[in-house]
């Protein structure tokens, strides 16, 4: 973390100075606004805490609940999470409140004595180390915390409004503010209030019933699978060995997920109801919770259950549904025109919960789509960028949709019905990757190159996310994660993996430096905004081959060692090369013969390119950004 570049700061550096809309920001929600979010969920959240990142842009959250909430639930946090988590600068805080997931164990009929369950299976929880950061499991009440907190901090100072209902909007494109929103206080001094504001967009994260859905006509579709889980969280005296492991558990009388929760004790279970008849009508619902609990005492046989407390208990039957848009424009419109409204999360696709995957695949819905916000509302890119969130994040919706189907219905099955077949151990580790967040892919667009040049760095696939390994900081031998210093703070990443040459030959690296620096065709000079610091966009980083000890960091190339801040200091945290016992170019199939790779905002990879590749690094970005200067 860096915070004495503008002066010395003596109190919390995760307190940023307040600048452009967080100056003189009204506490009372206003008439017009740039951004406006309804639902303070993790979809929300997170869209809220990236565009807090830009002074310039007046984002404004609302929820109709009075305050922040108390029991959320949601509660699996997957590894692809917590990267983001370090993105906005808490992962290591919430890592250490969190219930740590490290393997899973599976439980079966006993041939012997098919009445009684034996443990037949464990898999470590990551068994490829996919990730150096852990699978979690905490509260999303804390998540959304989090995130509330690294808003608030933020320049622009974002709070949300709590106690305002949404009604509904109408968009008049001939307005400048053209999304009219008419809200309803639901507060202690609102209550009955209606209210009409005006927003430049507005992002719906208002869950599965979602209004903002409604309003602009998208339709979910999909089916139910017709078969219910009882949820609870519990404290509760057992003797079942494995009650702090995370446990998929079939038995004769059904089926339990366990997931252990954050404190020591309280453990969630998600409890077969078993066939849902097709007329039910929801009465499956009405369940009542020692109904749950007497068949988790009967799937638990031969161990004891003894319920001292449920904190939170729900029943649902799984359905898995889709929207067909992701933002207010028509099937026949798309490519016409541009989207002023946007539904995140939940509120454009709904599947079971068992898979972990609604809170995680909602928050990369925000991060996706907040940044692209951010960027057209800075003048940073044309207001067409924006058709990307739908078409990116549908297809991520849909591939999660799918997987869960399957999921789904494996942990449903009878022991009878999968004998044979493959086992929810077997399909656990065959798809670990995906629940894990990795298998998000993005297919190449104007914001995501095509493969020509993927040879140059293979384990840094074009459209994923950036998969960080770690490389030796050159200005204090510090081993660093290179992935870890991707803030969200709204910037483009261009690594350059250096050829053989050392630092201050001529060569590929030094040309391409001084291309950047000074080239009036180079995307630093085109795109930074006037009088910003040189990496205020671009975040320009290298990473050498060489022994670090025969590295002098004041003769690597000045793009690589800007000048930042009021005072103009030297930014020592760009320059790196290779660990001796864990070689970045090895680890990530980098050709020796250097390469740069482009990470966007919100951690995936854009381009891979030759290091003399400038003309083409220059056209990349002619269709992302709008040129400053």
């Amino acid at each position: 973390m860096q915070f004495h570049h503008n002066g010395y700061v003596s109190a919390d550096p995760r307190v940023q100075p307040a600048a452009g809309t967080g100056l003189g920001r009204p506490t009372e929600l206003p008439e017009q606004m740039d951004v406006l979010i309804v639902g303070t969920g993790p979809a929300g959240i997170i869209a809220a805490a990236q565009l807090s990142q830009f002074p310039q842009v007046h984002t404004r959250i609302i929820d109709r609940r009075a305050g922040r909430l108390e029991i959320g639930q949601a509660d699996g946090i997957q590894c692809r999470t917590v990267e983001t988590f370090q993105a906005f600068g808490f992962a290591e805080r919430i890592i250490s409140e969190a219930y740590v997931i490290r393997e899973t164990t599976f439980w079966n009929p006993d041939p012997q004595n098919p009445d009684r369950i034996i443990r037949t299976d464990r898999t470590p929880d990551d068994p490829t180390g996919v990730s150096e950061f852990p699978h979690l499991v905490v509260n999303q009440a804390r998540v959304i915390d989090y995130f509330a907190e690294y808003a608030y901090n933020s320049p622009t100072r974002l709070a949300p409004d709590f106690g305002w209902d949404f009604q509904g909007l109408v968009v008049e494109e001939n307005h400048e503010y053209p999304v009219r929103v008419t809200l309803l206080g639901c507060g202690d001094d609102n209550q009955g209030l209606e209210r009409v504001v005006r927003a430049k967009y507005v992002v719906g994260a208002d869950g599965a019933r979602s209004n903002v859905r409604r309003s602009i006509g998208t339709k979910l579709s999909g089916d139910k699978a017709n078969h219910a889980w009882g949820v609870m969280d519990t404290l509760a005296l057992t003797d079942f060995p494995d009650v702090r492991a995370k446990c998929a558990i079939h038995s004769q009388a059904g089926s339990i997920l366990l997931i252990p929760r954050e404190g020591g004790q309280l453990f969630r279970l998600y409890v077969d109801l078993g066939e849902v008849p097709e007329n039910d009508n929801g009465k499956v619902r009405q369940t009542p919770l020692q109904e749950i609990i007497e068949r988790a005492k009967a799937i638990l046989n031969p161990y004891s259950l003894d319920v001292k407390d449920v904190a939170w208990h729900s029943v649902y039957e799984v359905g898995h549904r889709l929207a067909d848009r992701f933002d207010d424009v028509a099937v026949e419109e798309i490519g016409k025109r541009d989207p002023r409204v946007f539904i995140t999360g939940d509120a454009c696709h709904t599947h079971s919960a068992k898979a972990g995957q609604g809170m995680n695949v909602s928050m990369q819905d925000g991060f996706n789509l907040a940044w692209k916000l951010g960027y057209v509302l800075s003048g940073q890119a044309p207001q067409s960028l924006l058709r990307t969130y739908s078409a990116e994040r549908k297809v991520i919706a849909k591939d999660l949709i799918d997987f869960d189907k399957q999921w789904s219905s494996i942990m449903a099955a009878t022991p009878e019905a999968l004998e044979g077949q493959e086992g929810v151990a077997q399909f656990y580790v065959r798809t670990a990757e995906f629940p894990a967040g990795f298998m998000t892919e993005y297919a190449a667009s104007e914001l995501t190159a095509d493969q020509v040049h993927q040879g140059l760095a293979a384990g840094f696939p074009i459209g994923k996310r950036f998969k960080s390994a770690e490389v030796m900081r050159i200005a204090d031998a510090n081993p660093k994660h290179l992935g870890h210093h991707h803030r969200a703070d709204g910037r483009y990443r261009i690594y350059v993996f250096a050829d053989q040459s050392h630092v201050g030959e001529a060569g590929k690296v030094a040309s391409l430096a001084q291309w950047l620096l000074e080239s009036s065709e180079s995307p630093v000079n085109r795109f930074t905004p006037k009088g910003a610091d040189l990496d205020a966009l671009f975040d320009v980083k290298v990473i050498y081959q060489q022994d670090y000890t025969t590295i002098n960091v004041n003769e690597a190339p000045k793009i690589f060692r800007p000048n930042v801040g009021a005072f103009g200091l030297a930014d020592y945290e760009k320059v790196y090369t290779v660990l001796e016992s864990s070689d970045i170019f090895d680890d990530r199939q980098i050709s020796r013969d250097g390469a740069i790779v482009i990470v966007r905002p919100d951690m995936y990879v854009a381009n891979v390119l030759p290091l003399n590749a400038t003309a083409e690094l220059a056209r990349f970005f002619d269709g992302v950004l709008v040129a400053q200067n």
